[in-house]
């Protein structure tokens, strides 16, 4: 027969008249490292304590004081686009991520999903005989296309990992998290009773995947993707953490920014010639702020303190574990942040972020009457912007902005087997697209020029590693550019010129600063008056890069994107009318049926006994969310504003056997009437003084409650006890102005 695949033997009448042949599988060199790449989400600059916070990080520490820290490396402002080109070594706008993978333009920067063109670290190193590991935060697949329908073609295990468990969205609860396993939806292995938390199981996970890797085939190195949901908000950690920071800020984020970047300078993480940026606007001086935005703002940095305590933590028992294994000393770490400290806890901080997504400015004194609430599952918590500023001490702004507070982090290196220095600091310039090349010049692999049939992209990043033991040695990436929502920023040889977009306003309007950052790190000194010619040589500059890396064009549409439902591809049906088929998994929002901001009816098919109820649909959690369900033989719908429960049960009792159960949402303005029908006939009605845009991440769920309980009525998930047979929903449309707020503010939840 004709041969398919490759064969080096002769095949005979008989065995004895044939030769046997077995190709060699492949393997790295046998000198090749393990690769662990951790990322922090929503990390600043200064906040691990060895560059310069007092935060409480000593295994981080740790891996610094035996390892390198880089003090000039540079990611995109945004987690998606950081994301994208930290795996593929290519600008993120080149490989289709321009801004969060919920986003599709119709243009090639902006599909949802990473270029086919562009293969992962884990494409390349699955080819040179890696096992390959993503643990923890995706968030590079189009968002409609995450429910378990799939598509499935852009989840990590299609694009080179050999396990995965996380979760795909933006941002999860920490303590009843929407979990996935490969390509499934599972439940969370224990309750937060039984003291779960999301950091702790995704370290769990890494560790058995990696000693399931070298108990069977220790003859193969891995290569671990850790991307943690810390510390992105919610702020949350078990309770020991939280108690443990109990008034360690009351002085303030002034008094913490100065003496931040004083250890900074004592580090030599900084050079002593840098001044500090002056505050953000909209950032009061801590002195002049009342006693009662004092006293939550100093409470919301405790939960996010202790959340980097208990994320540290977790990273010390990776590290111990792979130490115990015998596999640390020739494991190469790379430690980052995936853009600067967040902004979106606006102002004073919030206790519920999602009232800040719903246009509901929580006051400070309505917040800190519940102080004891923030950090633990009761709480979605942000802090304010004079932490946020804080943690990106010495610069200004913040993730989402391309000045240096949104796009310069931290990135510790610890691989003892291949860097003879310890504890040193390098200060070349570098950028997130160089890790990629860095671990194939350390592994000793090369990116293919084609990947399964599919023509290459050339690689943008330069490989760092020459830094490892040449400190003083020039940079070798030279010029970057940087684009986020219409900020902009091109770097080139020690100059910057940087411009912070405002929404809606002419891009050819936009104000440009100038930097020479080599002299002036923290931005310090706009020099766009006295140098012109540098200025518009760089502005010049960020056009061509533009061109070559495929920005353009330049669209600062960002949230209202969440609004662009219904493509040939999309989940999101024309009639808006939706059917659900029990059992099912879980629905992430993205796909499923959008009952946020906007009128819609239910009709339910069941089939029960009398005295079983349970979940007919939930969605949200404990914080915020909806909940319909059978108890007591009568219908109940909860509507929790963020803990506020609007509670209706039906007037009459659900008869035995099949029935038809039904809701009737109808939003007015900011308010809505809901009515509850049994077979067709109303059964009472109750007027909700507001209606909610965006309530939560966590997926919907029928016939069951997949996060922490939405109702106080119930506990657990309260699955319901007999036949669903269908569900189906019909949303009425809102006007598009009304769609496209409403889906903005999901949008900026998700971020």
């Amino acid at each position: 027969m004709k041969q398919y695949e490759h064969f080096e033997g002769t095949i005979g009448d008989t065995v004895a008249e044939s030769a046997p042949w077995w190709p060699t599988p492949s393997h790295p060199h046998d000198d090749a490292p393990n690769i662990l790449v951790i990322l922090i989400d929503d990390l600043g600059f200064s906040h691990f304590n060895c560059f310069g916070s007092d935060l409480v990080t000593p295994n981080i520490d740790e891996l610094a004081a035996n390892g390198l820290r880089f003090s000039n490396f540079h990611v995109t402002p945004l987690c998606s686009p950081t994301r994208a080109a930290l795996l593929t070594g290519r600008n993120h706008h080149s490989v289709g991520m321009r801004g969060l993978s919920n986003w599709s333009t119709g243009f090639p920067s902006m599909r949802g999903q990473i270029s086919n063109h562009a293969a992962t670290m884990a494409e390349v190193l699955r080819e040179y005989g890696y096992t390959t590991f993503a643990v923890g935060k995706w968030h590079l697949v189009s968002m409609e296309n995450s429910s378990s329908a799939g598509p499935f073609d852009q989840w990590p295990l299609q694009r080179g990992f050999d396990r995965y468990y996380g979760f795909l969205d933006g941002e999860t609860d920490q303590f009843a998290p929407d979990l996935t396993y490969d390509n499934h939806r599972v439940e969370r292995p224990k309750s937060v009773a039984d003291g779960y938390h999301l950091s702790e199981d995704l370290v769990d996970h890494a560790i058995g995947f990696i000693h399931d890797a070298k108990s069977v085939r220790p003859d193969r190195p891995f290569f671990t993707y850790l991307a943690f949901g810390a510390t992105h908000a919610p702020h949350q950690a078990p309770g020991e953490y939280l108690e443990r920071h109990r008034g360690r800020y009351d002085e303030g984020w002034d008094v913490a920014r100065t003496k931040w970047f004083a250890r900074q300078k004592e580090l030599g993480i900084v050079p002593e010639f840098t001044e500090l940026a002056p505050r953000n606007d909209g950032v009061e001086p801590w002195d002049e702020l009342p006693e009662v935005q004092k006293k939550l703002a100093a409470r919301l940095q405790e939960a996010y303190a202790a959340f980097l305590e208990h994320t540290d933590a977790q990273i010390g028992r990776l590290v111990a574990d792979l130490k115990t294994i015998g596999e640390l000393d020739n494991t190469l770490i790379l430690l980052m942040s995936d853009n600067g400290a967040s902004q979106e806890g606006g102002p004073f901080g919030v206790l519920h972020e999602m009232k800040y997504f719903n246009m509901v400015m929580e006051s400070p004194e309505e917040a800190v009457q519940h102080l004891d609430d923030i950090g633990g599952p009761s709480s979605h918590s942000n802090y304010p912007w004079g932490w946020a500023q804080a943690g990106n001490t010495p610069f200004k702004w913040y993730k989402q902005n391309t000045h240096e507070g949104g796009v310069h982090v931290p990135l510790v290196v610890h691989w003892p087997k291949g860097i003879a220095a310890r504890g040193e600091v390098r200060d070349q310039f570098h950028y997130v697209t160089d890790i990629a090349p860095t671990v194939f010049e350390a592994a000793g692999v090369t990116m293919p020029e084609s990947h399964r049939g599919l023509e290459q992209m050339p690689m943008a990043g330069v490989s760092l590693a020459y830094a490892f033991d040449r400190p003083d040695e020039p940079s070798r990436k030279t010029t970057q550019y940087f684009e986020m929502g219409g900020h902009r920023a091109m770097y080139h040889e020690g100059w910057k010129a940087v411009t912070r977009h405002v929404f809606g306003v002419s891009f050819d309007d936009d104000r440009w600063e100038l930097y020479h950052v080599a002299e002036d790190p923290s931005e310090c000194r706009d020099l766009a008056a006295t140098n012109p010619e540098k200025l518009k040589e760089l502005i010049d500059l960020w056009w061509r890069e533009a061109e070559e890396y495929g920005v353009l064009p330049l669209d600062d549409r960002g949230l209202v994107l969440f609004a662009s439902r219904s493509h040939d591809y999309s989940p999101h049906p024309t009639s808006r009318h939706y059917t659900y088929l029990p059992p099912l998994n879980p629905i992430p929002p993205s796909a499923a049926a959008g009952i946020g901001g906007r009128s819609w009816d239910l009709e339910a098919r069941v089939d029960r006994a009398r005295d079983r109820g349970g979940v007919i649909l939930a969605m949200g959690t404990e914080n915020a969310g909806v909940a319909l369900f059978v108890q007591d033989n009568r219908l109940v719908f909860d509507y929790n504003v963020f803990m506020e429960h609007h509670v209706l049960e039906s007037t009459q009792e659900i008869p035995d056997g099949p029935s038809v159960l039904g809701v009737r949402f109808r939003r007015a303005r900011r308010d809505a009437d809901v009515t509850l029908t049994i077979d067709g006939r109303d059964a009472g009605s109750l007027h909700l003084p507001f209606v909610m845009r965006i309530f939560s991440t966590i997926a919907m769920g029928i016939g069951r409650d997949h996060g922490s309980p939405v109702s106080k009525r119930y506990v657990d998930d309260f699955a319901f006890e007999g036949r669903i047979e269908r569900v189906d929903i019909q949303l009425i449309s809102p006007d598009s102005h009304d769609e496209k707020a409403a889906a903005a503010r999901e949008g900026m939840a998700r971020q």
